[in-house]
């Protein structure tokens, strides 16, 4: 297994997700494309992941151009995918839905609800920690959606976002919110922004270990499978 993370701001970076991968000793090679690092090409790897950043995917930004290629050319592949926040957007898009405005920012620890095929998916199954629990929290930091692509399922949403995550195929899947945080990086992030500093780290002391374990059990069969 050898794994591109992609990187759409030097800021945002694989947190957990690398955290893993060295666990397990998976090779991955980051690209931090806002610096202009060359992306490599779809040949030399198994699995792809985008994470997030502040643009939109309809901005008109080269390197957002050739994520857009990359993803099509792991899907005519059926290579796996794993996009985070504008990462998941980009596969949208690229995967020929509409990627839009929201009807209002989310942000922090909020609500999810698993779909029906959601509720049917082992590795969301893992994420959610088993079928009794259809709503849990996740971290979120999106102003921006996405409908879902031709031919993709639909796994969960919240009351602002009937969207947050979509499967395409048996090995893609996009999330809206984060699940690569760690406790550093929700601080790092939040740090300056116009946000209730207090909820967040009562939040984040709630909900994190928890989250980490769930994080790691979705990484488990994701990278871990064939």
């Amino acid at each position: 297994m050898s794994v591109l993370i992609c990187k759409n701001i030097s800021s945002e970076g694989p947190g957990t997700i690398e955290d893993f991968l060295i666990s397990k000793e998976i090779s991955y090679t980051v690209v931090d494309l806002f610096k202009g690092e060359p992306m490599p090409t779809a040949a030399s790897f198994d699995a792809l992941v985008m994470l997030g950043g502040p643009m939109s995917v309809n901005d008109d930004i080269e390197y957002i151009r050739r994520e857009e290629k990359l993803v099509r050319e792991f899907a005519d592949q059926s290579k796996k995918m794993f996009g985070v926040c504008l990462g998941a957007q980009i596969m949208a898009k690229a995967l020929g839905a509409r990627v839009y405005k929201g009807p209002a920012p989310e942000i922090g620890w909020l609500d999810i609800t698993l779909c029906d095929e959601g509720l049917k998916d082992p590795r969301m199954e893992l994420l959610g920690r088993s079928r009794d629990e259809q709503e849990f929290k996740v971290f979120h930091w999106h102003g921006e959606t996405f409908d879902i692509p031709k031919g993709a399922m639909r796994l969960a949403s919240s009351d602002l976002y009937p969207n947050q995550a979509f499967r395409f195929g048996a090995n893609a899947y996009a999330f809206q919110f984060h699940i690569e945080v760690s406790e550093k990086i929700i601080y790092d992030w939040m740090s300056g922004e116009k946000v209730d500093m207090g909820r967040i780290e009562e939040d984040t002391r709630r909900h994190y270990a928890e989250y980490h374990e769930r994080a790691f059990a979705f990484y488990e069969s994701f990278f871990g499978s064939q």
